[in-house]
């Protein structure tokens, strides 16, 4: 089993929960975070005073999935994602050891399938 973990644009949220639901993927952890990289944050104005922001809000999604399946999770997050400019995201990719469903105790594939 893979775990894969995409920190991608906010905006693009939905429209890639809607992909991968139409792919039969329904499971997954969505986290609202914060994080800089190449684009390096942006500068604001409040009440006539500059700002500099360090962190941009970003989505990051997480599902475990079978081994088998992991590519074509990972051009489904790039299909959707890319725009061809800075701040598109990331896409990690862990071994995941065990899993285990609370409700049934079933372990392994099926406790995530």
């Amino acid at each position: 089993m893979k775990k894969i973990e995409a920190i991608i644009r906010p905006e693009k949220f939905q429209a890639l929960r809607d992909e991968l639901a139409s792919h039969g993927f329904l499971g997954l952890t969505v986290t609202e975070v914060a994080g800089t990289g190449k684009q390096k944050g942006q500068t604001g104005v409040f009440r006539g005073t500059s700002y500099e922001i360090k962190v941009l809000p970003k989505i990051k999604i997480e599902l475990v999935l079978p081994q088998e399946r992991t590519d074509e999770v990972i051009d489904i997050i790039i299909d959707t994602c890319h725009t061809d400019q800075i701040g598109d995201g990331k896409i990690f990719v862990y071994d995941v050891e065990d899993a285990v469903r609370i409700r049934t105790k079933e372990r392994g594939k099926p406790a995530v399938l």
